[in-house]
């Protein structure tokens, strides 16, 4: 009988006899259960002391019986594999635990998986956590080497590399490592640095070890000490990815959940003072980036000023010029660990990350580093990309960056202190310029008359098709948004109103974005400064046109529709006339004001056909056909609607594009809803059905969800209940996208249905 069978013999029999199941042997000592499996059936061969210990405690055994399984786990461990028995010049040690870890838990679920691989002895052994500093990398580690210490009983270690600053010899290290492994001095004098890696190599192939390699510099400084295969697992901490090394799990830590942050806090604090003052240690949690060192520095300033309140601190925090300097507590600061990965940077990384504090968004691509610096996309990536190596950015997914808050606020503090006043405004300059200029050309492939850009633009980014256009609008609308306001503010008229009017045919395609009546009133304001009556007039149009749509204030869309017709008739432009007309139709239809609708529909729709504007024309005989509806004139609306379906289909119809297909999918739905009012409920249903497909094939989805809830209550009435219920749910599935008072229809009307 071999002795690691003797020792696991030992352990099943006292278990056994405990009357225990492994779980609650697991339960009662904190060794895990497959660690308790293994050491049963012999395939752990080092049961380290404090492991025994521990099984001896959950097993409650008396003195006799605990020297037994002492006895028997000695016998079972060779004496070539020295554990480590203490401390090592503060170099090699075992792992402590951290009394109020706080969440992660995907993250320790990820690190005991690469753990129960590793013991296999098949696959990779070396797992890479990185992330910016101050993200918890160190504590995430030690915290899984704590839990993961039963798992490996020929010795859990920890070596502090000081990659940052001072950072240790790889040589140093392996003698180190070596040591605590039980090779002899002499036999370590006899090898060189070649032969220590590899009989390191050996050592943890043959072995099951856990080795912390933490806050590694770079690949160079690892390289020697990893295993090439066995049972051991190797963790790395490191700021930076460590991209170069091959046959790696990597693990990318970044700043907490808010719930975890919020749990962190009230386990320093005390969970009795946090939950008196929840609300502002909520807030703590934000303004600290939800990063944990800035999290255990508040914390700790918290408790050593225990008469001070949360919210005290929530003032202190919340003026971003003095934040970094506000998260000191003793010799912790948060500034001093991103002070020490901006020393090492090259100057053209640190200009970028200076500059990169100006974007205004909450994330970004390499055009905006581009943009900034003047230079190429592909030289901005590679300097970029320096900044994610050096645990300064983020890259959140394919093509874009993140800058952490506090790291923005570092490197904002580092701009004014480092760069010439003319510097930072030449760069913020550039940016707004790129912004707002590829924004025009974006929202233009919309506009009827522009389309692609001209051969001649030569963008940071591509805008070949409407779909890229579109994408690119609504991924950078924070900046773009941002840096529209910055050139109102500066008195870049002309530009505020060029880039609202390259919108006009882009923004009903997104009209819950939210911020489309604040677009047009900037570029009203903007037109009134320009003292041009005519542009006041269009971006007043609009301005009206997005608040009914956008934020359902009537009254307010009609007071600024008749600001556009007073200013049209200043203008002598009788399209704008019109258009101003035609917008207040549906606001007065909502108050119930239908006189009033149907004598401005009259007359836009006289005044649009003696411009000949065709575009108005229709929009304008579509409210009005909807104000025929509402009166109960529903015969005369179809007509009404039928007529723009037959202007639309005439082959010498001056509409195309986008622009037709919009009217085409308006005015089948608006058909759809006649045939509706007049309980002609197949035909209605027939005419949703199409508007649907139209609405979904042209990109339109607030009207999608509408007509779905339309099309499910017509289902209704024809008795057809499962597809009623299929199309309210399609409805309900666009969620913000639609508007909220019809999700509650659609809601309710499927609550009224018959239970499946």
């Amino acid at each position: 009988m071999s002795e690691e069978k003797s020792f696991g013999v030992v352990l099943r029999g006292l278990r056994q006899r405990g009357r225990l199941t492994m779980e609650e042997l697991a339960e009662s000592s904190g060794v895990s259960v497959r660690a308790i499996g293994d050491m049963e059936r012999g395939r752990s061969r080092v049961p380290q002391r404090r492991t025994v210990v521990a099984l001896a405690e959950g097993l409650r055994l008396a003195d006799a019986e605990r020297e037994a399984l002492l006895v028997a786990a000695r016998a079972a461990r060779p004496t070539r594999a020295a554990a480590v028995a203490g401390t090592v010049a503060g170099t090699v040690v075992p792992p402590r635990s951290v009394g109020d870890f706080t969440g992660r838990d995907r993250e320790l679920a990820r690190l005991t998986e690469a753990a129960a691989r590793a013991g296999t002895g098949v696959g990779v052994s070396v797992s890479v956590v990185s992330g910016p500093p101050g993200c918890g990398k160190t504590t995430l580690a030690l915290k899984a080497a704590a839990e993961l210490a039963g798992d490996f009983p020929d010795g859990c270690f920890v070596v502090d590399l000081h990659g940052v600053e001072g950072p240790v010899d790889p040589d140093e290290a392996l003698l180190k490592l070596l040591g605590a492994l039980g090779v002899s001095d002499r036999q370590l004098g006899q090898e060189d640095a070649q032969g220590r890696a590899g009989l390191l190599r050996a050592l943890l192939g043959e072995r099951r070890c856990l080795v912390v390699l933490d806050n590694a510099r770079d690949e160079g400084q690892v390289r020697p000490l990893l295993p090439a295969a066995g049972r051991s697992l190797v963790l790395i901490t490191s700021r930076r990815p460590l991209s170069g090394l091959e046959d790696v799990d990597r693990l990318a830590l970044s700043e907490m959940t808010q719930a975890e942050a919020v749990e962190l806090l009230r386990h320093i604090l005390g969970e009795a003072r946090a939950d008196a003052e929840a609300e502002a240690v909520a807030r703590v949690a934000e303004l600290c980036g939800r990063l944990p060192l800035a999290l255990r520095v508040a914390g700790n300033w918290l408790t050593v000023r225990s008469g001070w309140s949360v919210d005290h601190l929530v003032r202190r925090l919340a003026d971003e010029e003095r934040r970094l300097g506000a998260l000191v507590a003793g010799d912790v600061r948060v500034e001093a660990a991103f002070e020490l990965s901006y020393r090492q940077l090259t100057g053209q990384a640190a200009q970028m990350l200076r500059l990169l504090s100006l974007v205004p968004g909450p994330d970004m691509t390499t055009a905006y580093g581009a943009a900034l610096t003047a230079t190429g996309a592909f030289e901005a990536e590679d300097v970029m990309e320096e900044l994610v190596e050096a645990g300064l950015l983020q890259a959140t997914f394919a093509g874009r960056y993140q800058l952490h808050d506090l790291l923005r606020l570092f490197a904002r503090a580092r701009l004014s202190r480092e760069a010439e006043p003319d510097e930072r405004e030449a760069a913020e300059d550039r940016l707004r310029a790129w912004l707002l200029e590829t924004a025009v050309v974006a929202g233009r492939w919309y506009k009827p008359g522009y389309g692609a850009p001209p051969s001649s633009w030569q963008g940071l980014v591509p805008l070949e098709s409407a779909e890229q256009a579109r994408a690119w609008l609504q991924s950078e609308a924070p900046a773009w948004l941002a840096a529209l306001r910055s050139a109102a503010r500066r008195g870049e008229h002309t530009r505020v109103v060029e880039t609202a009017d390259a919108m006009d045919w882009y923004y009903p395609l997104s009209l819950y974005w939210g911020h489309w009546p604040e677009v047009f009133r900037l570029a009203s304001e903007a037109a009134a400064a320009l003292d041009d009556p005519y542009l006041q007039a269009v971006h007043l149009n609009h301005y009206s046109w997005t608040l009914t749509c956008c934020e359902h204030r009537y009254r307010e869309a009609i007071e600024r529709a008749d600001e556009a017709l007073e200013c049209a008739r200043r203008a002598q432009d009788a399209s704008q006339q019109a258009w101003a007309l035609m917008y207040a139709v549906f606001p007065h239809r909502q108050f119930g004001e239908i006189q009033q609708g149907f004598d401005k529909a009259r007359a836009a729709a006289d005044l649009f056909e003696a411009a000949g504007d065709s575009d108005g024309w229709i929009e304008t005989m579509g409210l009005y056909g909807g104000t025929l509806r509402d009166s109960g004139r529903a015969e005369e609306a179809l007509t009404q609607h039928e007529r723009i379906v037959a202007f639309l289909d005439a082959p010498d119809c001056p509409v195309s594009g986008h622009a037709a297909d919009s009217y085409r999918a308006a005015a089948t739905e608006a058909l759809g809803r006649d045939y509706a009012a007049l309980e002609r409920w197949r035909e209605a249903a027939e005419h949703y059905r199409n508007a649907v497909d139209q609405a979904h094939r042209i990109g339109i989805p607030h009207r999608e969800a509408d007509v779905l809830l339309y099309w499910g209550e017509s289902l209704i009435e024809l008795g057809e209940t499962e597809e009623a219920r299929s199309r309210l749910r399609q409805a309900l599935a666009f969620g913000d996208a639609a508007y909220s008072s019809h999700l509650k229809t659609a809601q309710e009307l499927l609550d009224s249905l018959p239970a499946e």
